[in-house]
């Protein structure tokens, strides 16, 4: 993996909104992590789904496996995350979802 040090804009909803829900009433900072790692990638890839596993996901940010699995399940809870695979066997695809961009679009045209 060829690595670049790039600076990637991230929303302010992030850290304003979604990083006290998560860590304050989910009390689940790995799912943070997972989101942030996957956040990262779709950026710098132009938004487009990402391919990692659950190994990839957990050897990138520190985590265990099931940590990161229990936070992909959260993150698809909070309908922040898609996933979806090819087949049972293939390497998902994520797709961050950032519901309040559209929120935000809608509030301004009005």
């Amino acid at each position: 993996m060829l690595f670049t040090r790039s600076a990637i804009q991230i929303d302010t909803y992030v850290f304003d909104v979604l990083m006290r829900d998560i860590l304050g009433h989910d009390k689940q900072p790995s799912a943070l992590v997972v989101f942030l790692f996957l956040y990262a990638q779709a950026a710098r890839q132009g938004w487009r789904p990402v391919r990692a596993s659950l190994r990839h996901i957990a050897d990138e940010t520190g985590l265990s496996k099931s940590a990161v699995q229990s936070a992909l399940v959260n993150l698809h809870r909070r309908e922040l995350l898609a996933t979806t695979m090819a087949n049972p066997t293939a390497s998902p695809f994520h797709r961050i979802l950032r519901p309040w961009r559209r929120r935000w679009r809608r509030t301004r045209r009005r």
